[in-house]
């Protein structure tokens, strides 16, 4: 389900990752009900309406009338929250589609995703519940991104690649061809993958070198 101009999206989160999150919304033709946050904001670059923290009971009657979507950029964060209010609505997050992005017809796309602007989807790629695709990351055929993932800006995924459930790929990364990347895996900005990385470690350089397992 992707945003629309006839039903507003209200935005759980409001700073860096948010900011990015409102530009595409509006620039796709959409409409914000305003964000939910644990506080109101000083900085307010969209003018956005405060609705309080998304746990407050208030917040399921605007969510019965509005789509939400969660602007979250932690992976784990973006988790809990998302399968709370799946739970608390009864539907999962809206998708919101930069329109400069390019995606193949072929794309299969979940829900509660985000693809930033000027993103490439090649043929056959595949993007869990709640993954993020962001600015202008390049993923070619056939890649498999797990849910709640984050590709970041500038990251290159060849053919083939498999990204596992709550990995973060740092920005400007390279991903070989055919490469199987773990769960809740963090690989650092600029890295070069290029061979299989196992769940719950963090890799960095060129080529690619375990610093630290995360659990």
């Amino acid at each position: 389900m992707q945003i629309t101009p006839d039903k507003p999206v209200a935005l759980i989160g409001y700073s860096g990752h948010g900011y990015v999150v409102a530009d595409a919304v509006l620039r796709a033709g959409g409409k914000i009900a305003g964000y939910f946050d644990r506080e109101e904001k000083e900085k307010n670059p969209f003018g956005l309406a405060y609705l309080g923290p998304e746990s407050v009971a208030e917040a399921k009657t605007v969510l019965e009338s509005a789509d939400y979507f969660v602007a979250i950029g932690d992976n784990q964060l973006r988790k809990r929250i998302s399968l709370a209010l799946a739970q608390m609505t009864g539907r999962s997050a809206a998708s919101v589609i930069h329109p400069s992005a390019v995606i193949s017809p072929t794309v299969l796309l979940s829900t509660g995703i985000l693809i930033a602007a000027n993103a490439t989807l090649n043929p056959l790629v595949a993007v869990g519940e709640g993954a993020i695709c962001n600015t202008s990351c390049s993923i070619d055929h056939e890649c498999r991104i797990g849910a709640y993932a984050h590709i970041g800006p500038g990251a290159v995924l060849s053919g083939n690649v498999t990204v596992g459930e709550n990995t973060f790929i740092g920005a400007n990364a390279v991903v070989r061809q055919g490469i199987t990347i773990g769960s809740n895996v963090i690989v650092g900005a600029g890295c070069v993958v290029v061979k299989d990385v196992e769940d719950g470690v963090v890799v960095v350089g060129n080529p690619q070198k375990v610093i630290s397992s995360k659990f």
